[in-house]
Formats: C-alpha cells, sequence, structure tokens
C-alpha cells in the first residue's frame, strides 16, 4: 500500500478534507488512496459493489470542485433509492443490476453531497430493498463484516460499515427505515446517528412520512455532525421539517452537555431473549455516563413493552416493500412478479396486497398513537435513554439466508436481532449508536442513545463527551 493511502487509511473526513484545504494533498491523491484501500480490501469484504472511479477522477481533477466543507474526501453512495445522474442504481435487486437503467437527476440529498464537495466513487451494497437487517441480496452476495468474516455487517447500511470500518472510505452515505444506520454501525465498531424525521429531505421522490431517513456512519463524531450540517434541512414540498437547530451541530462536539437524566433499558422490553454481551455494554455505557455527571437509573417508555408493536410496524413495512416492487416496475416498464423479488421481501409484497386500505390506515393511527406515547417519556422529564442497540452480537451470515420452503425465515431472525431501533424510526426521534463495547471474541457491540424529537444537538454533545473519555478510534479490524 501506497504510504498516502496508508497514512490517510484511519484518518477522519475532517482531517482528510483539513489536508486538501492546507494544499497538502490535492482530491485526486486523496481518491487514488481510497481506490487503492477498496481494491485492497474489497475482494474479501464485498463492500463496494458499483465502482465509477473514473468518473470519480474526472471530478476530483475538476478545478470546479465545490469548496464545501468536505472538498475532496472520498465517499461512497448506499445502493438504494440515491439517485445520482449518469449512474445505475440497483437496490440490491437482481433484475435493476441486470437493466443497470441510467438515472437522470440527482436526489436531494445526493446534491447536497456534491455540494458539499465529496468526491463520489461509487455504491456500497445493500440487501434489496433495504429489508433486513443484515446485507447478503441475492443480486450482488454478502458483504463481509471487517472483524470477522463469517459474521454479518448488519443491514441494511452493511456495505457502508464494513467499507468504513476497514477503512476503505473515512465515512459513507446510509439510511435507516428500522435501524439500518445504528445497527450496522453497532456490528462494524463505529458511530451511526439516526436523525430526526424531517431533519435531512428525502426528496424529491420519497416521502418524508414513511419511517426512512437518511445520513451516514462515521468513525468519529464530528465527521458525524459536520456532515449532517452540511446535508440538513427541508427540500421543495417536504411537509414534515424538523425545527432548525439553535447554532451549527459542529459547534456541539465538545460543549458541556449538563447533567443528564438518563433512563437505562438493559431488559428485553417484551421479555424476550437479550444476550449477556448487550446487557454488558448498556450497563459498562451506563457507568461511563454515571462517572461523567450524569444521573443514569433503570427507566424506560413502558410503551415499549407493547406486544403488538411489531404487528403494528410490520403492516407499515410490508407497504413500504410492496411500494418499492411497484417502483422498480416503472423503472423497468412491466410489472414485477415472483421471479423478480427475492422470496423475504415477496412474502412482504404479498401480505401488503392482502391489507385493505382501512388496515393500512388502522395501521397508521397505531403508528401515531405510539409515536406520541413514546415521545411522551421525554416530555416528562427524562432527557436520554440508553439501550443496547441490538440484541447480540453479530451473527454468522448463514442465519439469514433465503430459503424458499421458509421465506419467512430471515425477517423472523430479523426480528429477534432487531428489538430497540424499529420504535424510534416509528416515532421520529434521533437516536445514535456508539461503538464503546467489544465481547469476549473481539466484536464490536454498540450501545444506543435516544434523544427527544428534534434533539440531535443533546446527542452529539453526549456522544463527543463519550468518545473524548473513552476513546475507540485505535481500535481497528484485522483486515489487510
Amino acid at each position: 500500500m501506497s504510504s498516502l493511502a496508508e497514512d490517510t487509511r484511519w484518518m477522519d473526513a475532517t482531517d482528510q478534507a483539513a489536508l486538501v484545504a492546507r494544499g497538502e494533498v490535492t482530491p485526486s491523491e486523496l481518491l487514488e488512496a481510497a481506490i487503492e484501500r477498496i481494491e485492497r480490501s474489497n475482494p474479501a469484504l464485498n463492500a463496494v459493489v458499483i465502482e465509477w472511479f473514473d468518473h470519480a477522477r474526472s471530478v476530483a481533477a475538476d478545478p470546479g470542485l465545490p469548496r464545501g466543507p468536505f472538498r475532496g474526501v472520498p465517499f461512497l453512495l448506499k445502493d438504494l433509492y440515491t439517485s445520482f445522474a449518469g449512474q445505475t442504481l440497483s437496490n440490491g435487486n437482481v433484475a435493476l443490476k441486470e437493466a443497470a437503467k441510467i438515472d437522470t437527476a440527482d436526489t436531494t440529498l445526493v446534491a447536497r453531497f456534491k455540494a458539499a464537495g465529496l468526491v463520489i466513487a461509487g455504491r456500497t451494497n445493500t440487501p434489496e430493498m433495504g429489508s433486513l437487517p443484515t446485507t447478503q441480496p441475492l443480486a450482488w452476495g454478502p458483504t463481509r463484516n471487517p472483524w470477522a468474516l463469517d459474521r454479518t455487517p448488519g443491514g441494511s447500511s452493511g456495505g457502508a460499515a464494513a467499507a468504513v470500518a476497514a477503512g476503505m472510505v473515512p465515512f459513507a452515505n446510509a439510511s435507516d427505515g428500522g435501524g439500518s444506520i445504528r445497527i450496522p454501525a453497532s456490528c462494524c465498531g463505529l458511530v451511526g446517528l439516526k436523525p430526526s424525521q424531517g431533519r435531512i429531505s428525502v426528496g424529491p421522490v420519497r416521502a418524508e412520512t414513511g419511517l426512512g431517513v437518511e445520513l451516514c456512519v462515521t468513525r468519529t463524531v464530528r465527521d458525524t455532525a459536520r456532515l449532517l450540517d452540511a446535508v440538513r434541512g427541508p427540500g421543495i414540498g417536504d411537509s414534515v421539517i424538523a425545527p432548525a437547530p439553535e447554532r451549527p451541530y459542529a459547534a456541539e462536539v465538545g460543549a458541556d452537555p449538563g447533567r443528564l437524566r438518563i433512563g437505562l433499558l438493559d431488559v428485553h422490553p417484551r421479555g424476550e431473549f437479550l444476550h449477556a454481551d448487550c446487557v454488558e455494554a448498556a450497563r459498562t455505557a451506563a457507568a461511563m455516563l454515571e462517572a461523567l455527571g450524569h444521573h443514569v437509573e433503570p427507566a424506560w417508555p413502558q410503551c415499549l413493552a407493547d406486544t403488538t408493536l411489531v404487528e403494528k410496524f410490520m403492516a407499515l413495512w410490508a407497504t413500504q416493500m410492496a411500494m418499492a416492487a411497484r417502483g422498480f416496475g416503472e423503472t423497468l416498464g412491466r410489472e414485477m412478479t415472483a421471479a423478480d423479488i427475492e422470496p423475504v421481501n415477496w412474502v412482504l409484497v404479498q401480505q401488503a396486497q392482502r391489507l385493505t386500505a382501512v388496515d393500512y390506515a388502522a395501521a397508521q393511527a397505531a403508528g401515531w398513537t405510539f409515536r406520541r406515547a413514546l415521545q411522551q417519556w421525554w416530555a416528562d422529564g427524562w432527557d436520554l435513554l440508553l439501550t443496547p442497540t441490538v440484541a447480540e452480537p453479530p451473527p454468522p451470515l448463514t442465519e439469514f439466508e433465503n430459503d424458499p420452503e421458509q421465506p419467512t425465515a430471515p425477517m423472523r431472525r430479523a426480528g429477534r436481532f432487531a428489538v430497540f431501533t424499529p420504535p424510534f424510526n416509528m416515532s421520529g426521534q434521533p437516536a445514535i449508536s456508539l461503538p464503546l463495547h467489544r465481547n469476549a471474541e473481539g466484536l464490536p457491540v454498540g450501545v444506543q442513545l435516544a434523544a427527544a424529537y428534534g434533539r440531535e444537538d443533546v446527542l452529539i454533545r453526549v456522544a463527543a463527551q463519550l468518545e473524548s473519555a473513552h476513546p475507540w478510534s485505535s481500535a481497528h479490524p484485522p483486515i489487510p
């Protein structure tokens, strides 16, 4: 590996941008270093599935490259709904991959990534439709966890997390409809902030009233804060708009959060299995927060114990999968069939077809009732809720494989794994996964902090405080 590729491998995006700003390296040199790392590590991981290196080279060499906060920093887009003019998008689907349709316009967020000066070099792997908390689509094959190649990197932003954890790029685009930023961050030892619903536009095609939001996975809190500053805000026609922050999020890094009242949830809210490693991770984080002067006590919103919560979420989730399948068909100019969609997702598409308009309206109404009940806990005087991010350390990839004989098996397995993240997609609240723990096998086990709606500032202050007191940046996976 060249000296620049090695020297910048574990450097965060803020420091890489500073090198360019000072004239110590050029955007082209940073890009070539990233390409060298991708070509070296990706064969083992399968994190980057669509490359447009030559296009990225022309962007990096262009004197007109925008002088945004991350000018010249190499970046990767998730292969899910992030249209990039002139490039392909498969959404993890075999038929779309084979059709290789060229997008004609950028999404609002992609345009903002470009305006920030990022040099986008390709796309990272995602499960088909982003439906699972693992990343092993039939279209591209499995992405492997850099910490243990037989384990899942999480999903649906698993390719992004694997690429960042392996040092290919300093950060990468990720999205979250049920935990898809936070779960891969936990599995791969990264920072993963799910912003508030309406904080970042998902326009112009997707509805901001859905479960999904977008941002990134990073290695440092400051990168998360600075990218959030660069891309936040509504787009044309957005109807859900989070309140604007009082100051830049970057200013919250290092700011005193004061003494916060934090509830600890270190059990499964519905009395089911929770791995001892995840319990330990949450309790260790609680001790860290208490040592920093915060008040932590066992307490959590009782609505999380609702045994119908999964049913409510899945009615909405299945409808989103059916809408995705319809969109794929519109792109291809034909109706999608069971031969075009993976078994686990085709079951959801068919389930949605059996729902009536009243069924869907009832699921939405139940979701809004839950949303108000969950947010009430913060209104009653709590600042943060601390939980494990997932219910167990990264499982083996083999446990999520499609099985045509049992098409719902991967989704059932997902339900046991992704316990703590979906409620905050339903409530619209911001939540962050932090890499504060590793188990006896050396696998990352993240912890989640959730704040009141619109309070990313609180999360960033506390996350930066924890990062300063318990640095995690020196831990790297065993990938050459």
